[in-house]
């Protein structure tokens, strides 16, 4: 199984979860820039924060034979604090940066007049950038936030392929998918979807356009849902074919859009392909975790 994680906060997560990352197959992430869970005050510190993203994080991801990729942007939340609104003077910038494969996470929050602002101009941005768009979808009054977030996106003259609409569920599904945009599912222990219900939608709409990740952040989340998710595809029927579409082939055709994925193995690291999940879920890295 190979996989590439393609919404990840790796900021948030410790080097054992890289290793165990490895072991069960990811070879590459995607890191969406976000909100840290600490209100950030001024423009110098996203600066610092994007820098980070592009240099140490992908040196640490190296580190583990994991290629690390970003998406540079300022985030739903912190649109709404105007002591962040010249953030969106820097993000262009950074949109040229070797590593970076989409403008993101924009979209919305809470829906309010600072966020259209926000969610309009980098879309412009990704437009002008020749970068495909990471939408974040609001936890709040869910399917009103996707109508308004589809009709943002129509409206900016953006290519719907070029458009990963992200954490979405059962009820948003199907506007996403009818708008010709990217459809991203977020697995989570408690919240968002879990592996069995996405295998449920997977059998339903079929494996195209679709991309799955663990949003892995500080919360209390699974840097290896992607693995399990999987794991639980085989057991319900799936092919390994199809597992390989929804984890490797469907995120490398979103993001390789923008011409930057990086995806040989890492010097040093052999290039086979990893042991099956049989093998693997003993090693001390991942005993104990069942799918």
């Amino acid at each position: 199984m190979r996989i590439l994680d393609p919404h990840i906060h790796m900021t948030s997560r410790t080097t054992d979860d890289y290793e165990a990352m490895y072991a069960a197959g990811v070879r590459a992430v995607v890191e969406p820039a976000f909100w840290l869970g600490q209100p950030r005050t001024g423009v110098g510190s996203f600066v610092d924060y994007f820098d980070a993203l592009l240099g140490w994080e992908r040196f640490r991801a190296a580190q583990f034979g994991i290629r690390h990729h970003a998406t540079i942007a300022l985030n739903p939340k912190e649109a709404n604090d105007p002591r962040c609104a010249e953030v969106l003077d820097v993000v262009p910038r950074y949109l040229a940066k070797d590593g970076v494969v989409a403008v993101g996470e924009v979209g919305y929050d809470a829906m309010t007049p600072a966020e259209d602002e926000a969610f309009t101009r980098q879309l412009a941005m990704a437009r002008d950038a020749g970068l495909p768009v990471l939408v974040h979808t609001p936890h709040r009054d869910k399917q009103a936030g996707t109508r308004r977030t589809l009709d943002v996106v129509r409206e900016s003259g953006l290519p719907p392929e070029h458009v990963l609409v992200d954490h979405l569920n059962e009820t948003t599904v199907a506007a996403v998918r009818d708008a010709g945009a990217w459809a991203g599912f977020s697995i989570y222990p408690d919240t968002k979807m879990d592996e069995h219900r996405m295998v449920a939608i997977l059998r339903e709409y079929g494996t195209e356009r679709v991309l799955v990740n663990s949003a892995a952040d500080w919360g209390r989340s699974d840097p290896l849902k992607t693995w399990r998710t999987g794991v639980t595809m085989l057991e319900q029927g799936f092919t390994e074919d199809d597992v390989d579409r929804v984890l490797w082939r469907n995120p490398v055709e979103f993001y390789g859009q923008s011409g930057n994925l990086v995806l040989d193995p890492v010097p040093g690291f052999v290039a086979q392909a990893p042991p099956a999940p049989a093998t693997f879920e003993g090693s001390s890295v991942l005993r104990g975790v069942r799918a």
